[in-house]
């Protein structure tokens, strides 16, 4: 293949979106109403078509995915120390700190990136409250073992589970695990209600909790019963999430045959480690496309290539780099932290574009750059 500079930029994700029409017919009855927010028509019925897509009675509908993370942590009262991933995105830890909880960071897998389950009762002591686990990349945890260690313990168990939505694990909705799952809709995810989030749980007594705290605490018009905050999600945003969710399904497949392609090119290139997910993932979502550059076999590192990919207008991303706890933010706080694979791996992960309108020929090319130079590193 002939490898010039793209003409406009290719970026690791693309928001999805319906068509025009079929948003503007959705969003036409809020000229209608005048309701905008406050679980308007559009928001119960997102919320009931979010029940049935989960096979799950309990969902709460959040404006971001963050506030959704946060809303649970205080709902299930959570105090002390948390045990989870320093592989995520910083919301996920953002929202134990500024909760006035401890996180203590758990190594990962070297497999599919995920927290590494047989490492976390070394971790518990009797400040721990609860397991924060985060499923990565559109990859599932360990989520019955994870299950058993938490009710072994007492502890509670919370899901990430920002990239997972519409994923199966044996056979069953994702969802169906821990006490809390949460789901992010903002608008790089794979499924998006442009900005939104939403809690999957199945204790009944969570919802007017979780209800109370997403409306200021406010039991009704003369009690405020919790500190609460603002994390309701309003109807643009339920009516995007209404009309992407026809799509899903459409946009999953897509991204499958890109995935397909990914696969087959860059298996056999040395030193590019393709994701080994658990097999008892029986549906799953291509939410990112992930590959581990080591550069001892391939030539050259991860930071060259993510530049030489740049030179093509073709934009990687180093996700996740850095782990959180060694942002700036946290600097020192956790040096002592034993989490070998999971900085191996945030030194050398990139994930590559994928999205349902990617034009496979797109998806070649970047293999293609992949593998010449690897071919020139190895020259070097």
């Amino acid at each position: 293949m002939n490898l010039e500079k793209l003409s406009s930029p290719i970026l690791v994700t693309r928001a999805v979106l319906p068509s025009y029409q079929s948003y503007i017919d959705k969003i036409k009855q809020i000229w209608d109403t005048h309701w905008l927010t406050n679980q308007g028509a559009l928001h119960q019925e997102f919320q009931n078509q979010l029940k049935n897509f989960f096979d799950f009675e309990h969902v709460t509908l959040c404006v971001n995915g963050h506030l959704a993370l946060d809303l649970a942590i205080k709902a299930l009262r959570l105090q002390g120390e948390v045990i989870t991933t320093p592989f995520t995105f910083v919301s996920t830890t953002h929202a134990l700190t500024m909760n006035n909880l401890r996180p203590v960071f758990c190594d990962i897998k070297p497999t599919d990136y995920t927290i590494d389950e047989d490492k976390v009762e070394a971790l518990i002591t009797p400040e721990t409250s609860a397991i924060l686990a985060v499923h990565v990349y559109g990859f599932p945890c360990a989520a019955e073992k994870l299950e058993r260690i938490a009710r072994k313990h007492n502890l509670k168990l919370i899901f990430d589970a920002a990239h997972v939505f519409g994923v199966e694990y044996n056979g069953r909705s994702i969802a169906n695990y821990g006490d809390v799952s949460m789901f992010s809709f903002h608008a790089t995810k794979v499924f998006n209600s442009i900005e939104g989030g939403a809690l999957v749980y199945g204790n009944p007594e969570l919802e007017k909790t979780l209800d109370l705290f997403k409306n200021f605490g406010i039991a009704n018009a003369e009690q405020i019963t919790e500190i609460g905050l603002n994390a309701k999600m309003n109807e643009f945003q339920a009516a995007m999430g209404l009309c992407n969710l026809e799509g899903f399904e459409k946009e999953i497949i897509n991204r499958s045959h890109l995935a397909d392609i990914y696969y087959d090119r860059l298996k056999q290139i040395p030193g590019i480690v393709l994701p080994k997910p658990s097999d008892k993932i029986t549906k799953a979502n291509f939410a990112y496309f992930p590959i581990l550059v080591d550069e001892s076999s391939y030539g050259i590192t991860r930071d060259v290539l993510f530049e030489k990919l740049a030179n093509y207008n073709i934009y990687a991303r180093k996700y996740f780099y850095p782990l959180t706890c060694d942002c700036e933010c946290y600097n020192g706080l956790y040096a002592g932290a034993e989490l070998e694979t999971a900085r191996y791996t945030a030194q050398r992960i990139l994930t590559l574009p994928i999205y349902g309108t990617l034009d496979p020929e797109i998806v070649i090319m970047i293999c293609d750059i992949i593998q010449t130079n690897c071919i020139l590193g190895r020259k070097m």
